[in-house]
């Protein structure tokens, strides 16, 4: 008897141990992936020299990097020299200028309040952000050239060991760029708008100086690609690109590095 009793005891024993495990919740660690962020800088610059003309950022030069990195995840913060909404060069708005980028731009509402919002660079920090991209257009061979804030974000970006971008007219906001006293550029391989390119569209004699000619002259290993065609350089944590047409290729490289 006591035999029996005993086996009863063990096999409920048993029994209810195996319900209990069966209704156990196993929590798995939730593995997660930090979103990086990048900081867009456009120009505030609106005049173009003195030709009565406005000038500023160029759409696509904008657009095609914006929509690369935003559908892969990645946060996109937009600052500017003067803050809230940055000047659009009207020539890039034309129908002439128009890619799939610029048409979903034109559509996106969302977009164009957080552009008419862009935060002000000298409330910028570094630290809060994994990249930096700079889109062109000819408004910053007149302001974030010589703009402090943008040179000491650039300087800050790269000593961190991140990622700095830039595309068509937005290398020359390297042109005062130090590094432990040498021009940022020195030695680097580097591209930007050419000066075919830029008598190409007659403005060889409007603009402060000329790109290709400022790079070269800081010691910059510079290589272009034809005229108006895909064209984009990476040497380190320096991505630059020649033209409008190469602000995708830019970003991809950019993708690919915040992606290590």
């Amino acid at each position: 008897m006591k035999k029996i009793a005993l086996f009863t005891i063990m096999a409920t024993f048993l029994s209810c141990k195996e319900k209990i495990q069966e209704t156990e919740t196993v929590i798995e660690p939730v593995k997660t992936e930090t979103m990086k962020k990048v900081l867009f800088v456009l120009t505030s610059h609106d005049k173009l020299g003195n030709t009565g003309e406005k000038t500023g950022f160029w759409i696509e030069e904008f657009a095609a990097p914006y929509y690369e990195l935003i559908d892969q995840g990645i946060e996109v913060t937009i600052a500017s020299p003067l803050g809230g909404q940055p000047p659009i060069d009207p020539k890039s708005s034309e129908p002439s200028s128009a890619t799939d980028d610029t048409k979903r731009f034109d559509g996106d509402s969302a977009l164009q309040e957080k552009l008419a919002n862009t935060v002000k660079l000298a409330n910028i920090d570094q630290a809060d952000y994994d990249a930096v991209f700079y889109p062109g257009g000819h408004g910053p061979l007149w302001d974030l050239v010589s703009d402090k804030n943008s040179i000491s974000l650039i300087e800050s970006f790269y000593t961190n060991n991140k990622p700095i971008a830039f595309v068509c007219h937005a290398p020359a906001v390297l042109k005062d760029v130090k590094v432990n006293g040498e021009y940022l550029v020195k030695g680097k391989k580097v591209t930007g708008f050419t000066n075919d390119e830029e008598a190409a569209v007659g403005l060889t004699k409007v603009v402060p100086f000329l790109l290709e000619d400022a790079l070269k002259a800081n010691g910059a290993i510079y290589s272009k690609g034809e005229n108006w065609a895909p064209y984009a350089v990476e040497d380190g944590l320096l991505i630059t690109g020649q033209n409008p047409a190469s602000s995708k290729l830019v970003a991809q490289k950019l993708l690919v590095q915040l992606k290590k």
